[in-house]
């Protein structure tokens, strides 16, 4: 590859010299350009899955070990895999307060609910009083294919602190999970 002088002519053909015609905009370009891959951000997903939440769609959303899901009748949630926390972010429509605080090296969350998926259904606990509620129409089959595909996505070591356990593969043919 040739490199192109200030004083060379330029290469989008316009004759004039490069300093003098396209030389600026590269440099412009150069600076522009964001420094590294693009950080993710927990607080912008959150955001999008409260969007969706609120447009009454079903999605489900993966970073990390964690899992967004929100349903058509406007509720959405925030599943964290490691400890099988969760937290309500859109409820009817309507998003939610979020107290998310995060940076390049962290992440705070103030949970709400432990969660669990039991006979293809799944279970929020609450933490305040213990309360146990079974989410209707959430989905269950796209949120559980997302978990299996972050246990395949990353190594041993992360994954035993992990506290689902997906089933054996006879197992969840039985149920019809898979």
């Amino acid at each position: 590859m040739m490199k192109i002088g200030r004083n060379d002519p330029c290469f989008c053909g316009s004759g004039k010299k490069y300093k003098k015609c396209c030389y600026g905009k590269v440099q412009e370009a150069r600076a522009a350009a964001p420094a590294g891959p693009p950080q993710l951000s927990l607080k912008a997903e959150v955001e999008k899955i409260q969007q969706a939440a609120v447009a009454g769609k079903s999605e489900v959303r993966t970073i990390g070990v964690f899992v967004l899901f929100s349903t058509e009748s406007g509720n959405a949630w925030l599943l964290e895999l490691t400890d099988m926390d969760a937290l309500l972010v859109a409820r009817d429509g309507a998003a939610c307060e979020v107290d998310i605080i995060e940076s390049a090296e962290t992440m705070e969350i103030n949970w709400s609910h432990q969660f669990a998926v039991r006979n293809k259904r799944l279970v929020v606990t609450s933490y305040a009083d213990k309360t146990e509620q079974v989410l209707e129409g959430c989905p269950t089959h796209s949120i559980w294919a997302a978990i299996k595909k972050i246990h395949q996505k990353f190594p041993a070591e992360v994954l035993e602190r992990i506290h689902l356990e997906l089933p054996s593969e006879e197992a969840a043919a039985a149920e019809g999970t898979n």
